[in-house]
């Protein structure tokens, strides 16, 4: 699968958050604001996950296509890689 630009740019935001929560527990900052910033992480974590899915549910929809296969074995697939990301 060809990775875009923009999958690319959303993981190395994830890696800036995480640094930042790094950054905020070594600075002892309240556990609350913590936890905070690690939602917005998982958060981010499991939109990127559905993108990556999606983009590789389009791209094994249309090679099937092209080549005159079912699609039903890729969408099932790309359910339980969602479902198992959960």
């Amino acid at each position: 699968m060809d990775y875009s630009q923009e999958m690319k740019n959303r993981l190395r935001r994830l890696e800036g958050q995480v640094r930042g929560v790094l950054k905020m527990m070594e600075e002892e900052k309240h556990c609350k604001d913590v936890v905070t910033q690690l939602s917005a992480v998982r958060s981010a974590v499991d939109r990127s996950i559905g993108l990556i899915v999606a983009k590789n549910l389009e791209a094994c929809i249309k090679e099937a296509n092209a080549e005159g296969l079912n699609t039903e074995e890729a969408i099932q697939e790309a359910v339980k890689m969602l479902v198992k990301s959960r």
